[in-house]
């Protein structure tokens, strides 16, 4: 009977361990106005899009170009990016639903598919005929599709350590990459878990987040505290967290016709990206005949965060915008036919 007693106590002892740490951990929903008058900026705009009120961010004016970014993430991750694009190319970046300032759909559409009925419903909005794609992990397999279903429109495709690629089973930072569940970065599998996905509605951990940046930049003192607060904030934007739960538990929608990709294409790669490894952008380079592959030696999976005048150098040398080494001399531009 004593062994009971204590076992009783030690348990009792457990449990309450537990429940306090949870109370530590617990974080409540951020209101959308509050996160919104951190996050927005003055290029920033809410459009409406298939019954979703989408964030936009719009810099420069020229060739459209659209950013999209990857799960777990925002626009904001193309920050650096439309500062250096937007003197030549009109910039669209977008909180795809579920991310962000945009917030959860009522609809639950959060499928690659869903996405790029977005960008083409978002693209005929703004009556842009054609445009150029850049995508980052989750973001590069929007863009994908989206060049698949509608080739004609699209004038280049920028793929960034992009999930997507052909006949691959990898460890993807997007649960899209994988034919099963099984596959995919640890955060994922353990929020799919049904236990700890309750307790994450409530209890996030900003030390995960800490954690996953340590992850996709190939040197961690490129790490800021302010891109770290950023991307946990915005998860707590209300709705965000079982957005996030209802889209990973959504089977995956998405089929490219590689075959159809016969535009201009970039691929762009850090070799120290663990969560989708750089053998995703030798399997890109021989599905897309007469794409541009670029490794970046030092880079992890967010390149055009951890390097980014490196990266996006590389980006506007592609598009035609010449890299000036006397900057007093002006920048020389390729002008894409309609």
């Amino acid at each position: 009977m004593i062994w009971i007693k204590r076992m009783a106590k030690l348990f009792a002892g457990l449990l309450l361990t537990v429940v306090f740490f949870l109370l530590l951990l617990y974080r409540s929903d951020i209101p959308a106005e509050e996160i919104n008058d951190k996050y927005q900026t003055p290029q920033s705009h809410f459009v409406e899009v298939n019954g979703i009120n989408v964030h936009v961010r719009f810099m420069g004016e020229g060739d459209p170009i659209f950013l999209l970014h990857g799960s777990f993430s925002s626009l904001h991750t193309w920050d650096s990016w439309q500062q250096e694009l937007s003197p030549y190319f009109l910039t669209i970046s977008l909180d795809f639903p579920g991310h962000g300032l945009t917030g959860p759909d009522e609809l639950k559409r959060y499928t690659i598919q869903d996405y790029s009925e977005l960008v083409l419903a978002l693209a005929e909005k703004l009556n842009l005929r054609k445009f150029h794609l850049a995508g980052n992990s989750m973001g590069g397999a929007v863009a994908l599709q989206v060049a698949s279903t509608r080739p004609d429109q699209v004038l280049s495709l920028n793929l960034v350590d992009a999930s997507g690629a052909p006949r691959l089973e990898t460890r993807s930072l997007d649960s899209t990459q994988s034919s099963s569940r099984g596959g995919g970065a640890w955060v994922f599998k353990l929020i799919e878990n049904p236990i700890f996905s309750k307790i994450f509605l409530k209890c996030t951990p900003k030390f995960l987040f800490a954690m996953n940046m340590k992850e996709v930049y190939g040197d961690e003192s490129k790490i800021q505290s302010e891109t770290t607060d950023r991307y946990f904030e915005l998860m707590l934007r209300e709705g965000n967290r079982k957005a996030t739960l209802d889209r990973l538990s959504i089977p995956r929608r998405s089929t490219v016709d590689f075959e159809r990709l016969t535009m201009p294409t970039l691929i762009l790669w850090g070799s120290k990206d663990s969560w989708i490894p750089v053998s995703n952008a030798y399997a890109f380079e021989k599905a897309i005949p007469g794409s541009n592959l670029i490794i970046f030696d030092e880079a992890g999976h967010v390149p055009m965060e951890e390097i980014p005048t490196e990266s996006v150098a590389e980006y506007l040398s592609f598009l035609g915008v010449e890299v000036r080494k006397n900057y007093l001399e002006p920048p020389k531009q390729i002008v894409y036919a309609d």
